[in-house]
């Protein structure tokens, strides 16, 4: 199956069938689903070092899921612009241990869905052994050529998101000297989702297991990130869940707050983006404070009509 054939397939960018992955299944795409980031990382952009022991974790997970996330993202290298690259060991390090105390637990905090934020097949392997049902992959397969292959075999969840160069190479997207180059944003972004999303199927990953992410604060400056959102409509029109991440991002520190701004400044921004993100499409939210999340979107999924089912 190619990419045509899954939109044909899901006509107006709708997902009936909702997103599938590992051993726990499926996130109907009925509401919006929130999935709340945990690194454990000490140089993330906005909370590196809080999450860094297995307990801390467990503790900041115990807090989202009570809040009403959908999923966990579990990630041991920072993306953010200018990190140093983290090897696949030091990164099972960090996760594995995570992830096995979360599977642990009983009741909703050991049920959660997970994700492994990792460009890693390696890091990949391990942390759906220890029981993550899905892969955060932000460099699409680029940074490992056995990611797809890897997502296939195991039958887990996929998120390919576009970016440009990789973070260490990056910039903040309001401190750019000059703006990244795109003759259209939101259609050179969709061909590239395109062209990965063609590659996974080809590699076996299941149509249905497969999420896209335009990579918002990734090689994109602040207006880009805002055309790329208005241009969500577009981008659904490959027949794939479309996941917003633009939580405490600079983009939105700059349009929010008018100035330069910490990520600790911008959750209001953050919520309101997300909001308007889900009006124009988006159904996947990666976010840090998942509370306010789950509260703006619960009431702007009433408000469009959008059945919204009370967390257990």
């Amino acid at each position: 199956m190619n990419v045509n054939e899954v939109s044909a397939n899901r006509p107006g960018g709708r997902f009936g069938g909702g997103w599938r992955f590992g051993r726990r299944g499926l996130l109907t795409l009925d509401r919006p689903r929130i999935i709340a980031i945990l690194n454990v990382t000490p140089d993330s952009f906005s909370d590196g070092g809080r999450s860094t022991t297995p307990e801390a974790a467990l503790a900041a997970a115990h807090h989202a899921v009570t809040a009403g996330a959908d999923m966990i993202d579990v990630g041991g290298e920072s993306t953010r612009p200018g990190a140093a690259r983290v090897d696949a060991q030091e990164q099972i390090r960090r996760v594995v241990p995570v992830i096995r105390l979360l599977r642990a637990q009983h009741g909703p905090l050991g049920a959660v869905p997970l994700s492994v934020d990792t460009t890693l097949s390696e890091v990949a392997r391990e942390a759906i052994d220890a029981g993550a049902d899905a892969m955060n992959d932000v460099s699409a397969g680029a940074d490992d050529s056995e990611m797809f292959t890897t997502a296939a075999r195991l039958g887990c969840g996929l998120i390919v998101m576009h970016r440009c160069v990789p973070p260490g190479a990056d910039r903040y997207s309001d401190q750019y000297e000059r703006e990244p180059e795109f003759t259209d944003v939101v259609l050179e972004v969709r061909e590239w989702l395109e062209r990965r999303a063609s590659a996974a199927l080809a590699a076996g990953v299941f149509p249905g297991s497969i999420v896209i992410d335009p990579g918002l604060g990734f090689g994109k400056s602040v207006e880009q990130n805002l055309q790329l959102i208005r241009g969500t409509p577009r981008l659904l029109e490959l027949g794939f869940p479309v996941l917003s991440a633009a939580s405490r991002k600079s983009f939105v520190g700059r349009v929010s707050l008018e100035r330069d701004s910490n990520p600790n400044e911008r959750d209001v921004g953050s919520v309101a983006t997300s909001v308007a993100h889900f009006a124009l499409g988006a159904r996947l939210f990666r976010v840090h404070d998942a509370q306010a999340h789950v509260q703006a979107l619960r009431v702007a999924a009433g408000l469009f009509s959008v059945p919204c089912i009370p967390t257990p």
